[in-house]
């Protein structure tokens, strides 16, 4: 598994490459040993802790020395809840041509899309960890196959070495693995729902951050799923305008985004929410439209979500139902 931490990278995946970061260090093929990689490591991070450099020169060094060519491969593209599955087709690059902040580059040809939703829990919870790159269990590896409908051909899992030197630096990456693991899984949860509670959700979320809430009724030809105010009518500013469309890995673009500001008045405020996520020419239309606009993706909504829980009322609570988990300080 090598992720894609930045959000934006994906599209760089998608075309045929995995790439990692630490730039500072240039070509990672000029050392010749682990330990001299180290060495330069801690010359540029002098105040890492020991846990921390272990980590992230095992993953360098593994990513540049140790995988080879027709390996398996497997990224995560959360705009579109799926996981790319192929195999790499080069040895270690050095591109920053290519992206200057991660220039640590492998070809990759993928040949599988596999949704998320496919997946056991169990595999979802696993492949959750934020670990740059790291070897997926032979459990997961099964279940990955089976949703791509491929010969269960199992590999041994090469472990990347997480070192546990130092006890706090660990703690801070099992605390940042777990909330990403959450986020994760409440996503699921509203994924989960239907394309007539999602608004229902939405409409919950701004009754937690104050206002009041209309909910057009299923099917209804208004161009306006939620009409939240003050008042509740519409009749006091701000006026919130809500389209909210359920419709997975089916990004809304421009076009869509001019419908909805159509009906718009002086006054009004608008909420596109997507949980397919919005094409480019989309964003810039909302850029540049003449009412304030906001779109939010699923990240968005999930985000908004757990921003705002602590003030659902019971109908929200009754859609989507969340445990909050606490954590020393």
């Amino acid at each position: 598994m090598v992720r894609a931490s930045d959000g934006e990278l994906i599209e760089l995946f998608d075309k045929g490459h995995v790439l990692i970061g630490w730039h500072e260090l240039g070509d990672l093929s000029a050392f010749p040993t682990r330990e001299s990689l180290r060495e330069r490591y801690k010359q540029i991070w002098p105040d890492d802790h020991e846990g921390k450099v272990s980590n992230a020169v095992s993953m360098m060094w593994k990513f540049c020395r140790q995988l080879q060519v027709g390996d398996g491969v497997l990224t995560y593209d959360k705009h579109h809840r799926q996981y790319l599955l192929g195999e790499i087709t080069s040895d270690y690059r050095h591109l920053p041509k290519l992206a200057a902040a991660h220039p640590h580059e492998r070809a990759v040809k993928w040949s599988h899309r596999i949704s998320r939703d496919a997946l056991k829990p169990s595999s979802r919870n696993s492949l959750g960890s934020t670990l740059t790159l790291f070897a997926v269990n032979e459990e997961v590896q099964e279940d990955l196959l089976t949703a791509a409908n491929l010969p269960r051909t199992l590999r041994p899992s090469t472990e990347v070495e997480v070192s546990s030197d130092d006890a706090q630096e660990q703690f801070e990456f099992i605390k940042e693995e777990t909330e990403e693991k959450a986020f994760e899984l409440v996503k699921d949860k509203i994924a989960a729902l239907s394309e007539k509670d999602v608004p229902r959700l939405v409409a919950a979320v701004l009754r937690a951050m104050g206002l009041k809430t209309k909910v057009s009724a299923p099917g209804s030809d208004r161009g306006v799923d939620v009409l939240a105010s003050p008042d509740g009518l519409g009749l006091l500013e701000p006026r919130v305008k809500v389209e909210v469309k359920h419709r997975k890995q089916s990004p809304m673009g421009s076009q869509e985004i001019r419908s909805f500001l159509g009906g718009f008045r002086q006054g009004d405020r608008g909420l596109y929410v997507s949980t397919g996520g919005f094409s480019k020419d989309a964003r810039y239309e909302a850029d540049r439209a003449q009412y304030p606009l906001t779109l939010a993706d699923l990240d968005d909504l999930t985000q908004m979500v757990l921003d705002n829980y602590d003030r659902f009322d019971a109908e929200g609570r009754s859609l989507i139902n969340l445990v909050r988990i606490y954590w020393p300080n």
